[in-house]
């Protein structure tokens, strides 16, 4: 009965109106047995105990502590394994095999009733007949009553290529089905036959086992789905030239529109007819957008851009100024070297004004005859 009370919420509104004001689990004559020492067996009463083979728990333990009184009963509800002792008392024996190995007069009453919840054979076979499936697999049976079901099934569907299967336990059984499915347009979407190889768009539905392809404005008209749109707005910091940000932006996306300023109250552009992207300030630009999956494709994409952009002004001073460094260093060594080279050549060279190297040479002159 916990099971019931607890989940109260899934049971139908007759059942949660009336928990309300009453607890309809909360019988007067019935309640709930935990254990056999729980148990006052005082008076008449009815048990309704697991397993129902009798193979152990409580209604075992109950078994043999009524088994021999003349005046207790059995009854057994529906379908019982073989080799069980619910299946052997059916046969009403004299004496039973208790579970501590010694044995006890059957003296009580035993009653069999059919109060399966399964269904039988001509159950069965009205089933299949509406349903007609390529593949039969029987399973949760005796091994003799479903070779008698499978002979009975094959010879009610000779006249058709339906595979019936018996398997064994942990056989695997493969089959194979058409992935071929059909959907029905409804709604606006049916109003105009579409021509030969037209693309249809509209949401695909799946009810049940049916398929339903309708316009997203009929959602909620033929199911009890409904649709929602989500706007979203962004701002994100930047310093470039708006501009410079739109050539960019057209180096990448096909189509990036201007917006007129009436429509945008400043200056904006489109990308895609997904994305709007407008100058708030001289640090600030806002992106505005419908959420779907492609949208915000473009938006990561958009934004990716406005930062790479916005890291690369700094990065280009900085470049400047080392590459100024370096030229400086290189012009130092290259000095150096010069004038290293002119003193292992000429001996004497000076710096000179304005940083010129000075070479003196001294010329011998003479006469002959």
């Amino acid at each position: 009965m916990a099971v019931y009370q607890t989940y109260i919420n899934s049971m139908n509104e007759r059942i949660r109106n009336q928990f309300a004001k009453s607890n309809p689990f909360d019988f007067k004559h019935i309640s709930t047995l935990k254990c056999i020492e729980n148990f006052n067996d005082v008076g008449p009463s009815v048990v309704m105990a697991s397993l129902n083979g009798l193979q152990s728990g409580l209604s075992r333990q109950l078994f043999e502590m009524w088994c021999s009184d003349k005046k207790n009963a059995c009854v057994i509800p529906g379908y019982v394994v073989e080799g069980t002792l619910a299946k052997t008392i059916i046969n009403e024996p004299k004496e039973v095999t208790l579970m501590n190995g010694l044995t006890a007069p059957l003296n009580m009453q035993v009653h069999y009733i059919s109060f399966s919840a399964h269904a039988d054979f001509a159950q069965t076979s009205t089933f299949l007949k509406e349903l007609m499936p390529p593949n039969i697999i029987l399973v949760h049976g005796e091994a003799n009553e479903m070779g008698r079901l499978k002979q009975k099934l094959i010879t009610q569907f000779v006249d058709r290529s339906t595979k019936i299967i018996s398997p064994k336990n942990c056989q695997s059984v493969e089959m194979y089905f058409n992935s071929e499915k059909m959907a029905k347009t409804i709604g606006r979407l049916a109003e105009k036959a579409p021509e030969v190889r037209e693309t249809v768009s509209g949401l695909l539905v799946k009810k049940a086992f049916t398929y339903q392809i309708m316009a997203p404005d009929d959602l909620h008209v033929f199911s009890q789905l409904s649709t929602a749109n989500i706007s979203q707005r962004i701002t994100i910091a930047y310093t470039g030239a708006f501009g410079v940000l739109k050539h960019r932006l057209k180096q990448i996306f096909e189509s990036v529109e201007s917006l007129p300023d009436e429509e945008s109250e400043g200056p904006a552009f489109r990308v895609h007819e997904r994305l709007t992207v407008k100058y708030e300030s001289e640090k600030h630009i806002s992106l505005h957008w419908r959420s779907d999956p492609i949208s915000d494709m473009v938006l990561d994409s958009v934004v990716a851009l406005v930062l790479n952009i916005s890291c690369e002004i700094p990065k280009v001073v900085v470049e400047s100024e080392e590459a100024t460094k370096t030229e400086e260093e290189n012009n130092k060594k290259a000095e150096k070297i010069i004038y290293a080279l002119l003193v292992s050549l000429f001996g004497d060279v000076k710096f000179g004004e304005n940083g010129k190297l000075v070479i003196k040479c001294r010329w011998k002159c003479g006469a002959s005859s």
